[in-house]
């Protein structure tokens, strides 16, 4: 079992960076695949970007490439979101996500493939 603990959100103005991070414990990184999900008011859960076992291979919903870039470090048990250019249209709460995962290559984009869930961490960005 892993626990997830989200930090980094705040209120922004539009064109501001933040750097998310998901801190885990308890069963090392390395064997998870994570993923970052985000929901707004009144909408669905919407996947934003995942990333592999070893963080060779990420993937990103078309509306946050080339902004948003996942990132891990398994030696400090950490991932990351570093989320630039923000848009108003990018506020949400942010949430992490592990799934055990026996594939090196394996990047996942559903949240129904993921194990286990962080409480989240809101990201407002105000135009």
């Amino acid at each position: 079992q892993v626990q997830l603990v989200e930090s980094g959100g705040g209120l922004v103005q539009a064109g501001d960076s933040l750097t998310l991070a998901c801190v885990t414990s308890g069963r090392p990184l390395d064997m998870y695949a994570m993923g970052w999900f985000r929901q707004a008011p009144g909408k669905e859960r919407e996947f934003v970007a995942a990333i592999n076992r070893g963080g060779g291979r990420t993937t990103y919903v078309e509306s946050v490439k080339g902004r948003f870039t996942i990132s891990r470090d398994n030696a400090k048990n950490t991932v990351y979101l570093q989320v630039n250019s923000l848009k108003p249209e990018d506020t949400a709460v942010y949430y992490c996500a592990a799934k055990l995962s026996y594939s090196d290559n394996g990047v996942y984009t559903r949240g129904s493939s993921y194990d286990y869930w962080g409480q989240g961490t809101q990201v407002t960005a105000s135009s």
